[in-house]
């Protein structure tokens, strides 16, 4: 049996009072893509940071590449970090070559690649630019490129898309996927909801140090889609508002999702004494409502 790309095996770490991860395990299959979802301050950084052996785990342990330690294949590992830095003096290419050859790649090896990546991302005639010369789109292209030249077995990206206009992002998720098409294991850690829908082929959310969601996009909204109905009715929202079945509604104008507090069928028979039904569905909620679910604060804690 695989142990996978990564295995997290009841992990814990605390700052001081703040419990920022608390017991998680998972495990993340060779040659995926795998989302790592959760508000700010979740633990999701500090977990990312685990499994490079930036910090330390209390408790548990976590293996790599099936390694226990992170630093015995650290040649084998991109890292696009959140924080993004690079060498702003130097030009393009001399700085994609720098970053090869710290994964000990032989330079013929890493300037075919940094040629590759350049003509692919449209960056060729930047080559020999400085990088402070770089808009911010970029800049960042140049930073992905810095955490593939030296084709990695496991990439981690931290907020990839950030920052970026729907052009550049869109170059940047096509050169996602063909790293992931040459058989590299991607941890995609993001806020994007939509694009770890498109992307992710197992999502994990961590919610103040737990973790809270860890499956495929299907297995999470058959979880929590027993409760959504999605509606057309005449008089719409006002029609559902008030109605006892109903926790609470998202309204799209032409249709409403509703989640609901008990038996569907129910609502559909109150419902149909208000007002006359053009659609009712019970239908899959997308993994941003999952995740506002989830990480909403309660009116305790607003």
């Amino acid at each position: 049996m695989s142990i996978g790309a990564i295995g997290i095996h009841s992990v814990s770490k605390r700052f001081g009072e703040h419990q920022a991860v608390n017991n998680v395990s998972l495990t993340v299959p060779e040659g995926s893509i795998y989302g790592f979802i959760g508000p700010n301050g979740s633990g999701k950084t500090t977990t990312i940071r685990m499994i490079m052996n930036i910090l330390i785990p209390d408790s548990g342990n976590i293996s790599v590449l099936g390694q226990p330690k992170t630093a015995n294949v650290r040649d084998d590992i991109g890292y696009l970090p959140e924080e993004r830095g690079l060498y702003k003096k130097m030009t393009v290419h001399r700085v994609l070559r720098y970053y090869g050859q710290l994964k000990g790649k032989p330079v013929g090896e890493i300037d075919a690649a940094i040629k590759d990546w350049l003509n692919r991302l449209q960056l060729a005639d930047w080559a020999d630019k400085k990088v402070e010369t770089l808009s911010k789109g970029m800049a960042q292209k140049v930073q992905f490129i810095a955490a593939v030249v030296s084709s990695p077995r496991l990439l981690i990206l931290d907020e990839p898309f950030s920052g970026l206009d729907p052009v550049n992002a869109e170059a940047l998720k096509d050169a996602v996927l063909e790293m992931r098409r040459r058989g590299t294991t991607i941890v995609f850690s993001t806020h994007d909801m939509n694009a770890a829908e498109r992307m992710c082929e197992r999502i994990f959310m961590i919610f103040k140090g737990n973790k809270v969601l860890d499956g495929t996009l299907d297995e999470i909204q058959k979880a929590y889609a027993h409760d959504t109905a999605r509606v057309r009715v005449t008089g719409g929202a006002a029609a559902i508002t008030g109605l006892p079945s109903v926790e609470s509604i998202n309204d799209h104008g032409n249709f409403q999702d509703v989640r609901l507090n008990g038996d569907p069928q129910v609502f559909l028979q109150q419902l149909v004494q208000r007002a006359a039904v053009q659609q009712f569905e019970i239908t899959k909620p997308s993994l941003h409502d999952i995740f506002v679910r989830i990480a909403r604060p309660t009116e305790e804690q607003a």
